[in-house]
């Protein structure tokens, strides 16, 4: 897996942006494209993808720009979407249920392999290929199919005892959709991200009030 130590998180943050776009272009036959170009689509400064992209080694010649497809595979290397590793959800509720049914797994470098619920009225249910299981499986299953990650979509008062057991079990990574902040939990091997839609909602009102008092 690449290792790139000193790289800031405000870069790699940007990464899955240009992946996106990449692969847009790429789907509509683009060859190259400038680094002016890039940044006219995407929103951002040419300055600042060159030097994003130049924290990883550049990829772009002088005077002709950037492959569009060799510049998508490079970046899909540094984010590891063809790693393919084995993911879980906890909680089968509405936002388990949504994540389970159009997150593209593959296209991120996982693998759904397993979904997992305490309501009787949701296991045995099919969702994106997979039977939604009952909680009480989640140990004989984890010790069998080794998933490396898990995205919690359960009540905050259960997180704590759930994400223990889960690192008990060999769990590396948390995507973490839950109130509970989880991220003082662990020791320095394990990766936490947490989600938090109520943030994300206030950071919009915030920059639309912003917007409104300006105009």
């Amino acid at each position: 897996m690449p290792s790139y130590p000193g790289v800031s998180q405000h870069v790699t943050r940007r990464l899955p942006r240009y992946y996106h776009h990449l692969t847009q272009l790429e789907r509509n036959g683009t060859e190259r494209i400038s680094s002016r170009e890039f940044a006219e689509m995407i929103g951002f400064t040419a300055s600042q993808i060159r030097q994003d992209l130049n924290c990883f080694g550049g990829f772009g010649q002088q005077g002709y720009g950037y492959n569009v497809t060799t510049l998508r595979a490079e970046i899909g290397r540094i984010l590891c979407v063809d790693k393919a590793h084995p993911a879980i959800i906890i909680g089968a509720g509405h936002l388990g249920f949504a994540l389970a049914s159009n997150m593209k797994f593959g296209y991120c470098g996982f693998r759904l392999v397993g979904i997992f619920d305490v309501s009787p009225e949701l296991i045995g249910q099919e969702v994106a290929g997979c039977t939604i299981r009952d909680a009480a499986q989640l140990k004989s299953f984890c010790l069998e199919h080794k998933p490396m990650i898990a995205a919690i979509c359960t009540p905050s008062r259960v997180v704590p005892e759930l994400v223990n057991t889960l690192a008990e079990l060999g769990l590396k990574g948390f995507w973490n959709f839950s109130q509970c902040d989880i991220s003082n939990f662990f020791s320095g091997d394990m990766v936490v991200e947490t989600v938090q839609l109520s943030d994300s909602l206030m950071n919009l009102g915030f920059n639309l009030n912003s917007k409104l008092e300006n105009t």
